[in-house]
């Protein structure tokens, strides 16, 4: 059994085929080129994602915001429609009975004589 020395390993080393580290090293040089382009898509594929799903929330907070404005409109309806109207002409004909128009009158025209 032989020792190997230090010129039996730079012998071993020129033993390895030359296809062998081009394949290697042209796999290597490969997975350096793409690693830029690989980046960009998985940033692209990201980004485009963020903005689906901001826009499905735009889309969604719309339809509550519509659902909401609805309700107050049929609530504000329903209680236009739940007001007596008898009493709404009993107040109006007791106002227009009540003459406050000449009352006010008469009191402005006191008011600008004491302040002449």
């Amino acid at each position: 059994m032989a020792i190997l020395g230090a010129e039996d390993d730079v012998n071993v080393m020129d033993g390895v085929n030359n296809q062998i580290t081009d394949a290697v090293t042209q796999s290597s040089v490969q997975t350096i080129g793409e690693s830029a382009s690989v980046a960009v898509s998985n940033l692209y594929q990201s980004v485009s994602n963020s903005f689906s799903t901001m826009i499905q929330n735009a889309v969604f907070d719309q339809q509550q915001s519509t659902l909401l404005q609805q309700t107050e409109t049929i609530q504000g309806v329903n209680m236009i429609y739940s007001i007596d109207t008898a009493a709404i002409a009993d107040a109006t004909e007791k106002t227009a009975r009540a003459d406050f128009g000449s009352n006010a009158m008469n009191e402005m025209s006191i008011l600008s004589i004491a302040a002449s």
